[in-house]
């Protein structure tokens, strides 16, 4: 009998067996394409999901490289269009029988004005939030024909300052860039408690899993206010301050892989506040408990999406 004894600083060398896995992750780069890589070295069948192809090619092209007999490919999937998602959806079910494994990684941060989703809703929250939602709705039925079936789903340190403003959740009152993105990332927290709550009491037997990266050295700043703005700056000049992106992506690996991580739970980097180290319970912040509200905010991503868990 294997022992899955959890040790003190656990690392990607400690993932199970994943063979005769099959995983989808959304984002290509960054920490997408770490989870990739680690569970592809694993032994899982990887399905990287995002909107751009060239860089979906060159993240599959990477993990070959790293794994020659790795089991990937690319999906396109634009989380900012819920007919995207329908459609990667569909085409999901026509190629495979089940999921055993959705990690709800890819994101947006800090466009420095109000941007729309096809959709129109508030970039962040639609793509962060909303579009997550109704993927996760829309593979249910193949998670639910795996043997032990987890959704990971990623949160941010930015979530403890979070506040879900249900009168107003696409920002048009007024838009705060960090602002619109804390309440993106703290929606995500409270998908992934809520997840684990309603799937326990519908018997669905998915696990759900929040999970976030501390600070880690990735492109989504660059990509966002874009490079020359102060917090891009910021990024690349206190690049000491940030952990690799492989090592950010552990908490992740840790809640989609480790036998002894609970679904219900929340893991993060363990040293500085939760900003870098190994994966270890992560502190919920007193408004992601929120139960009332977190049923509130699922209702209402139902009627914006469309989707209907079952």
């Amino acid at each position: 009998m294997m022992d899955y004894t959890t040790p003190e600083n656990w690392t990607a060398a400690y993932i199970p067996d994943q063979r005769g896995r099959s995983a989808v992750i959304t984002g290509t780069g960054g920490l997408g394409l770490e989870t990739g890589l680690a569970l592809a070295r694993a032994g899982a069948s990887v399905v990287l999901a995002g909107r751009n192809a060239d860089k979906g090619a060159d993240a599959v092209t990477q993990i070959r490289q790293g794994v020659p007999s790795a089991d990937v490919r690319f999906e396109r999937l634009d989380l900012a269009s819920l007919a995207s998602v329908t459609d990667f959806a569909a085409r999901l079910s026509r190629q495979t029988e089940s999921v055993d494994l959705l990690v709800n990684n890819a994101a947006v941060m800090d466009p420095p004005v109000r941007l729309e989703t096809e959709d129109g809703f508030e970039l962040q929250f639609g793509t962060n939030y909303l579009g997550h939602f109704a993927l996760t709705g829309q593979l249910l039925p193949l998670l639910r024909k795996s043997s032990r079936p987890r959704v990971v789903t990623l949160s941010s340190v930015a979530a403890r300052n979070g506040v879900i403003r249900l009168e107003d959740l696409q920002s048009m009152r007024d838009y705060n860039p960090r602002v619109a993105y804390a309440q993106s990332k703290l929606a995500c927290l409270m998908f992934a408690l809520e997840l684990h709550r309603r799937s326990k009491a519908g018997g669905w037997g998915v696990s759900s899993i929040g999970a976030h990266p501390g600070i880690s050295r990735t492109n989504l700043l660059h990509n966002a206010p874009g490079r020359g703005s102060l917090r891009s700056n910021a990024r690349s000049l206190l690049w000491f301050l940030f952990q690799p992106a492989d090592q950010g992506a552990l908490p992740t690996l840790f809640a989609a892989t480790w036998p002894e991580a609970k679904s219900g739970a929340y893991y993060g980097p363990h040293r500085l506040s939760e900003t870098r180290g190994y994966p270890a319970p992560a502190k919920i912040p007193p408004q992601g408990l929120d139960a009332a509200m977190s049923a509130r905010l699922w209702e209402a991503s139902e009627r914006l999406t469309g989707t209907v868990f079952r």
